[in-house]
C-alpha cells in the first residue's frame, strides 16, 4: 500500500470488519504520544540552557560519572542519586566479575530483539549507572542478542558498551539519536557521544544507528500536517535526511574496521520515501493497542499491517531498505480507570501472555525482525503521562518478572 494513504491503520479495518479499529482513533492516539514526545524534548532543551547558564561541564565517558548534556528529557521519577536500585536482583559467582552472573530458568533466549532505555537516561537527572545498566544486559541477554536503544543523552551508549564489556554476553546493538526538528543540537550532542563511544569501544557490538524516532510523525503534527509524502513532510524529511547524511559521514571518517548500517524509526504509517530511500534500515512502530485491536487479533494484525504498509512499500524502492519492527508489545496496567482498555481488551499480564505465545514464535519463524516494546516498566513515563505509558515491560521497573512466561522457541 502506498504511503501516501497514512490515515492510521486505516487499510487494517476491513480484515477485522470492526468499525471500532477506526484509523481516526489511531491517528488521535498516535498524535496524543507524539505531544507528549514534544514536550520530553522542550523540557530538554529548557535543562540544558539552565545547565549551560550555570556553567556545569558534562562528560561522555563512563570516567565522568555517566552524565551527557542532551538529548529527550523529563523529570524521571526513576533516578536514583547515585544508588543502585538493581542490586541484588542477579547473583554472581564472583561478586568483582559481572561475567560470572547466573542463569534464571524462567528466561529464555526467544525474542529477535527487545527495545531498552537504561533508567534514569532523562535529562536533568541523568541518574543512570553502569552498575543497573550492567544488571539489565545480564537479564536481557538470557532474552535475546540484539536491543533497540532510543537516544544517547545521559552517556548510554557508553554504558551499555561497557556493561556488553564486563559481562562477556553476545549482544549486539541498535545504537539511537533522537533529534528534533526545531534544534540541531540536540542531534549534534548525541551525534558526539555516540562517535566518542565508538572510538572507545570499537564496532564490534554495534548493529547500527537510529537517526529519529517518529521524526516525521512529529514534524507533521508540528506543521498542520497528516501525509508524510507530500509538501509538508517532504520539508520534514529534508532535516531528517541532513542529520542522516551527516552521521553516516561522521561514522565513515572513523574508519571502522566493518561499515554500520544509518537507518530511521517511525511511526508505522508515517514514514516519507526520501528518508528511506536515504537509509539502510527502517524501523516501524507498531502498536495493536492503539488501533483499538482486541488481544485475540493483534499478533496477526501486527504482521498484517507490517507486511502491508512497511515491508511492500520498501521493496519498491531502489534502495530496498531492509524493514524492523521497531515496537510492538501489549501494555498490563494503567494508572487510571479510564485508559485500562483499547476498546476491546484491556491492559493486563494474562493479555501480554496472549501477545507473547501468539506474537513472538509466530514471527521468529516467519523471518520478521521485531525488537520488543519493552524490557522493563518505566516509572517517569507513569508519572508524567499517565494512562498505560509506563506499563509495557516484561519486568516490572524493580527488575522483577512479570506474571508471564516466556515462550520457548
Amino acid at each position: 500500500m502506498p504511503l501516501n494513504q497514512p490515515q492510521g491503520y486505516s487499510n487494517m479495518e476491513s480484515p477485522y470488519g470492526n468499525a471500532a479499529y477506526s484509523s481516526s482513533q489511531w491517528l488521535e492516539k498516535e498524535q496524543s504520544r507524539s505531544r507528549r514526545s514534544k514536550w520530553i524534548v522542550i523540557g530538554s532543551l529548557v535543562a540544558v540552557i539552565g545547565l549551560i547558564a550555570i556553567g556545569v561541564g558534562v562528560g561522555v565517558t563512563v570516567a565522568k560519572n555517566n552524565k551527557s548534556s542532551g538529548g529527550s528529557s523529563s523529570s524521571s521519577s526513576s533516578s536514583k542519586s547515585g544508588n543502585s536500585s538493581s542490586a541484588g536482583v542477579v547473583t554472581q559467582t564472583d561478586a568483582s566479575d559481572p561475567s560470572t552472573f547466573q542463569l534464571d530458568a524462567r528466561l529464555k533466549k526467544s525474542f529477535y530483539g527487545i527495545a531498552y532505555t537504561p533508567e534514569g537516561s532523562q535529562l536533568p537527572e541523568c541518574g543512570n549507572s553502569l552498575e543497573d545498566v550492567i544488571t539489565d544486559i545480564q537479564l536481557l541477554s538470557q532474552l535475546t542478542d540484539q536491543i533497540r536503544l532510543y537516544g544517547a543523552d545521559c552517556n548510554q551508549t557508553a554504558l551499555v558498551l561497557e556493561a556488553i564489556k564486563q559481562t562477556k554476553v553476545n549482544m549486539s546493538v541498535w545504537l539511537g539519536n533522537y533529534p528534533v526538528p526545531t534544534d540541531p543540537a540536540p542531534y549534534e550532542r548525541q551525534r558526539d557521544a555516540i562517535i566518542d563511544a565508538l572510538k572507545t569501544y570499537g564496532a564490534d557490538h554495534v548493529a547500527g544507528i537510529t537517526v529519529g524516532n517518529e521524526f516525521m510523525l512529529n514534524y507533521l503534527n508540528a506543521n498542520g500536517g497528516t501525509v508524510p509524502n507530500s509538501d509538508i513532510g517532504n520539508a520534514g524529511a529534508q532535516l531528517l535526511i541532513s542529520n542522516i547524511t551527516d552521521m553516516r559521514t561522521s561514522v565513515a571518517a572513523l574508519s571502522l574496521d566493518k561499515t554500520i548500517p544509518i537507518g530511521t524509526a517511525d511511526a508505522g504509517s508515517y514514514f516519507n520515501n526520501e528518508v528511506l530511500a536515504a537509509v539502510d534500515y527502517g524501523m516501524s512502530n507498531i502498536h495493536a493497542w492503539f488501533a483499538n485491536v482486541s488481544i485475540d487479533q493483534s499478533a496477526g494484525w501486527v504482521n498484517e499491517f507490517f507486511q502491508e504498509t512497511n515491508v511492500a512499500v520498501a521493496k519498491t524502492l531502489a534502495n530496498n531498505p531492509e524493514m524492523f519492527i521497531a515496537e510492538t508489545g501489549w501494555p498490563t496496567a494503567s494508572k487510571d480507570a479510564g485508559n485500562e482498555n483499547n476498546g476491546p481488551s484491556i491492559a493486563s499480564e494474562p493479555n501480554l501472555q496472549i501477545f507473547l505465545d501468539t506474537f513472538v514464535c509466530p514471527a521468529n519463524t516467519n523471518g520478521t525482525k521485531y525488537f520488543f516494546f519493552e524490557y522493563f516498566d518505566e516509572e517517569w513515563k507513569d508519572a508524567q503521562f499517565g494512562g498505560v505509558e509506563g506499563h509495557w515491560g516484561l519486568f516490572y521497573a524493580n527488575r522483577t518478572l512479570k506474571d508471564i512466561t516466556i515462550p520457548s522457541c
